[in-house]
């Protein structure tokens, strides 16, 4: 079913359509055989399904076979013609290829990259030239004539700018303008390339230029450089630029070459190019590839330069999905430890650990581990049945923290929700509360999540408005003041649920005692103290728990998001059995609450606090970020204030508002967020280094310096 209403996109945006794919299975020009079965293999391994599930619209067209077989031993002539008139056959076909395609070619030996070149150079000479990169551990440009292996596989980049054999250039096409062309990751040749290309313009990025300046630095230049004064331009890729510890599925193993997830962030920068015009990936050996890693990369390296870019995916999330949240004009593809990177391969600093549920970075191995051993074992029964996860993590959840008893959800929201319910049903069952009676207090500027029930305490007007009516039975009072928690305590109030450190409401830290204080208040008067540790817990604030710094042990703990490591979402209420025994079975339940996967993600979360203390570093440079914050704040800074790594600057709106600095911020690579366009809020995974956090402050501080020089011209806000 199609929907009816266009996609409005900019016209600037990079799209490269619909991708026709066509396979070259040969390997005549190259060493040994191997690569000639790699477009089969790719095929069978699903890659038009991967591609697909990446938003490419790709078509398998054909697979190119060779005319003819070449005898061992044959002649040089032999094999020139033979790679000739595949090379004729390669460059027919993507000539008769609808100019509304894409292509997408994949060998086979890059000697088929002789006909792709010329091919696509057609297809784009009536505006223009082409410039091509060639990604390759070697310069492939050789002649008959100086050939020392006598390999046709060192032949093609020489062929495809006009030099060498005859059968060889002679391919129907324009020749390519070396001024035009670059390698990338050399790391092997022979002095006679190395002559001709020095002659001829080409641009060579060897492997130590790239380890020198980082691969995106020079992928970017190289981008330079083929797109200077041309129509369009083309990648070439051939697999062996990769080092085998990554990628050992080529034909050429030698050490020292690209890391396969730094080429993959890399070609990320072509999904905002409209001029690129071509992909060829060549050299993969299926033979060499036996869990099919490989195939996975090839796949990746094709998403990662044909993908949808940022202009599409925003505009298909706004046409497609409901308005209810308003995200950062950027779209991430890939995180790493404290890093993110975004569809166009630009990089960010991480500053708020999706709200402090990835404390442990991106892409922790130990905790990939767990959830992939677990997801190959066993993922989900529901709770009608045990499995040998779950208890393990209800036993280290209440060692742990404290606790006779655990109830697992999935969101902070469900935790809240399962706090509120049992805390009831405790007032009515051992409190003796008369039916229906039973209060709760929460605090204004809470957040405690977005069900009709918790924004019907909440005292933020746009949570609540168009929800109503809301469940009664709930009271609020001023953050921080003890007393106003004594005044409004009832015989029929039942908890006072609290935050710890108020995040949405501003990074309000309230003052030294606050907690303890409402904690001798409601045990004087029979009041359960439910502390939501949601965000605030697992070492967010320089201790394991929040309500530590001030000695507190709740009668109910919520925790959540970082409990799923970044992964999942976990959470859980926390209590003794005084309080959680009031349920029964069909009392409350979920049917992904407790599943195995998320559990086996837990206990290797709990393992990493345990083993890592990372409150300690969070302590550290939390007090760190705090000074360094307060110290350079510029005029738009009122107030910095937070505990740990949970901490906010509050502006003055009069010079910047908080919504526009978080834009500023992500201009200059630093992911954050506002909240109530007065605070910027910054809480960076917990494995944060001191260098890399002392990176992030300069810009902060520089970026925020200035937005204030800018205020004569008046308030800066979106």
């Amino acid at each position: 079913m199609t929907h009816s209403a266009p996609l409005h996109i900019s016209n600037d945006s990079a799209t490269h359509g619909a991708v026709s794919i066509l396979g070259v299975a040969s390997a005549l020009g190259a060493p040994a055989s191997g690569p000639d079965a790699g477009p089969a293999a790719l095929q069978a391994s699903g890659l038009v399904g991967r591609l697909r599930g990446l938003g490419i619209t790709a078509t398998w067209e054909q697979t190119l076979l060779p005319h003819d077989s070449v005898a061992p031993g044959a002649s040089m002539e032999e094999r020139l013609k033979s790679v000739a008139g595949l090379a004729r056959s390669v460059a027919h076909q993507l000539a008769a290829l609808n100019p509304a395609r894409f292509p997408l070619i994949l060998g086979g030996d890059h000697a088929i990259a002789i006909g792709t070149w010329p091919a696509i150079a057609s297809r784009v000479a009536t505006r223009g030239t082409l410039g091509l990169i060639w990604i390759d551990a070697h310069l492939d440009s050789h002649t008959g004539a100086s050939t020392h292996s006598g390999n046709i596989h060192g032949m093609p980049l020489a062929a495809v700018l006009g030099e060498g054999d005859s059968l060889l250039t002679a391919i129907p096409g324009p020749r390519l303008d070396p001024h035009n062309v670059c390698i990338i990751g050399a790391r092997s040749w022979e002095p006679e390339e190395f002559e001709r290309l020095q002659r001829l313009g080409v641009t060579i990025f060897d492997m130590a230029t790239i380890r020198e300046r980082g691969l995106s630095a020079v992928f970017s230049d190289a981008l330079g450089v083929v797109r200077r004064n041309t129509a369009a331009f083309g990648v070439t890729l051939d697999l062996d630029a990769l080092d085998p510890t990554s990628f050992p599925a080529v034909t050429c193993l030698e050490s020292g070459g690209l890391a396969a997830d730094e080429l993959s962030d890399a070609l990320l920068a072509l999904r905002a190019c409209p001029d690129f015009a071509a992909l060829e990936i060549v050299e993969y050996v299926p033979g060499l590839d036996p869990l099919g890693a490989g195939a996975a990369w090839i796949a990746e390296f094709a998403g990662a330069a044909l993908g949808p870019g940022t202009a599409l995916l925003r505009a298909k999330e706004q046409h497609f999905g409901a308005h209810n949240y308003a995200p950062l004009p950027v779209v991430f593809h890939r995180g790493q430890g404290v890093w993110l990177w975004d569809v166009e391969g630009r990089r960010y600093l991480d500053m708020m650990s999706a709200y402090s549920a990835v404390s442990f970075g991106h892409g922790h191995p130990r905790l990939l581990r767990a959830l992939n051993d677990q997801a190959q074992r066993l993922a989900l029964t529901s709770r009608a049945y045990s499995t040998d996860r779950l208890p393990l993590l209800l036993e280290r959840l209440c060692t742990m923290f404290g606790y006779e008893r655990a109830l697992p959800v999935n969101t902070g929201l469900e935790a809240v929700e399962t706090a509120l319910k049992t805390v009831r049903k405790w007032a009515y069952k051992v409190k003796g509360v008369a039916p229906d009676r039973a209060g709760i207090i929460a605090c204004e500027g809470n957040f405690h999540g977005r069900s009709i029930a918790i924004v019907g305490m909440s005292s933020e007007a746009q949570y609540r408005d168009g929800f109503g009516p809301f469940p009664p039975g709930f009271t609020l009072v001023p953050y921080a003041d003890a007393d106003a928690l004594e005044a409004a305590i009832t015989p029929d109030t039942a908890a006072f649920l609290v935050e710890a450190v108020q995040g949405e409401g501003g990074i309000i830290v309230p003052p030294d005692g606050y907690l303890a204080r409402c904690a001798e208040i409601c045990r004087r008067n029979n009041v359960l103290l439910v502390v939501d540790e949601v965000q605030t817990g697992l070492g967010r604030t320089g201790r394991l728990l929040a309500c530590e710094h001030e000695g507190v042990h709740p009668d109910g703990v919520i925790l959540g998001k970082a409990l799923g490591g970044g992964l999942l979402p976990v959470s859980a209420f926390l209590a003794d059995a005084a309080v959680m025994d009031v349920l029964h079975p069909g009392d409350h339940g979920s049917t992904f609450g407790g599943n195995p996967l998320g559990a086996a993600v837990a206990l290797e979360v709990l393992d990493l606090l345990e083993e890592t203390r990372p409150w300690e570093n969070a302590a550290r440079l939390g007090e760190h970020l705090m000074r360094r914050l307060a110290d350079g704040a510029p005029p738009c800074v009122k107030a910095v204030r937070g505990r740990g790594l949970l901490v906010g600057i509050e502006l003055d709106p009069r010079i910047l508002d908080a919504a526009t600095g978080a834009e500023l911020l992500l201009a200059r690579g630093i992911a954050t967020k506002d909240t109530h366009h007065t605070v910027l809020r910054f809480a960076p995974p917990l494995v944060i280094d001191d260098a890399v956090l002392d990176g992030g402050i300069d810009v902060i501080l520089d970026t925020l310096a200035t937005a204030s020089r800018r205020r004569e011209h008046g308030p800066l806000h979106g």
